[in-house]
């Protein structure tokens, strides 16, 4: 039913209203075609976001496509907590893995003299932040980088932010039998799965280069996390000499964020 008054409200602009007053509705030739194509495309378990296109984050409307993750509540949590914790904003913040750029953009709205950027590994993810970049009016600059596969001598690496902040991949690949159709067949395996025999793959290496220089002194560093590493993650941040780590819960009480300042050498 929620899904059906979504379509009626957001593709055909029938008001709720006009809905439960059970107003004669007539659609167009043209609209009832439109309609028979979201049926199907929905019976293939096609998630209603890639239908309409878009999805809402922290109130601001996203373009999305199968190319990028569909913007979850987790993730506004986790870009709450940077803002309510850094009321000065931050003068340089990297996002690593952007997806459609929800993290970045939203941040850059409320910091808008920030130098924000945020790579990605997916030249079509990054073209349709790019297009949110554009409708939103915020200034993100997004370059193509794989973390993964940066050496230290990397230029983007020799660089320092005062906040980084990242959601990437970390379901196991042994999880996919438990997943629903509308997100395993739809979208993208490489946002989504790390090996099963190394789920801290992408945090071990972003905490490496943070500690070597790609965080600056002093500054922050922000992670969403698969809740059942959140010790493990934090421990990866103690290890490489990180302070004030921390594992918070999500709203559904799931370790879903971990946090942890690097130690400024001026103190």
């Amino acid at each position: 039913m929620a899904i059906a008054r979504l379509i009626l409200e957001e593709v055909f602009a029938i008001s709720p209203l006009d809905i439960y007053m059970g107003k004669d509705i007539q659609l167009s030739e043209n609209d009832r075609e439109k309609l028979e194509n979201i049926i199907a495309r929905l019976h293939k378990y096609e998630p209603i976001q890639y239908v309409l296109g878009y999805s809402y984050f922290c109130g601001r409307r996203f373009r999305v496509s199968p190319n990028v993750l569909i913007p979850r509540p987790e993730t506004e949590e986790l870009v709450g907590t940077i803002l309510r914790r850094h009321s000065v904003p931050p003068h340089r913040v990297l996002d690593i893995g952007t997806g459609s750029g929800c993290i970045p953009i939203t941040l850059a709205t409320h910091w808008p003299d920030s130098h924000i950027e945020s790579w990605d590994i997916s030249e079509d993810a990054l073209a349709l932040a790019r297009q949110n970049n554009a409708d939103m009016q915020t200034h993100v600059v997004f370059k193509r980088n794989d973390i993964l596969s940066l050496g230290q001598n990397h230029d983007d690496l020799k660089q320092s932010f005062d906040l980084i902040v990242s959601n990437p991949p970390y379901v196991k690949q042994c999880e996919q039998l438990e997943m629903e159709h509308h997100v395993l067949d739809w979208e993208p395996a490489l946002a989504l799965f790390v090996p099963d025999d190394d789920p801290l793959l992408f945090y071990r290496t972003m905490v490496n280069h943070a500690a070597d220089g790609l965080l600056a002194p002093g500054g922050w560093i922000y992670f969403e996390i698969n809740r059942e590493y959140g010790h493990e993650v934090a421990g990866l941040l103690e290890n490489s000499g990180f302070l004030h780590t921390e594992v918070l819960q999500d709203l559904s009480g799931n370790d879903r964020i971990v946090c942890g300042q690097l130690p400024d050498i001026n103190t």
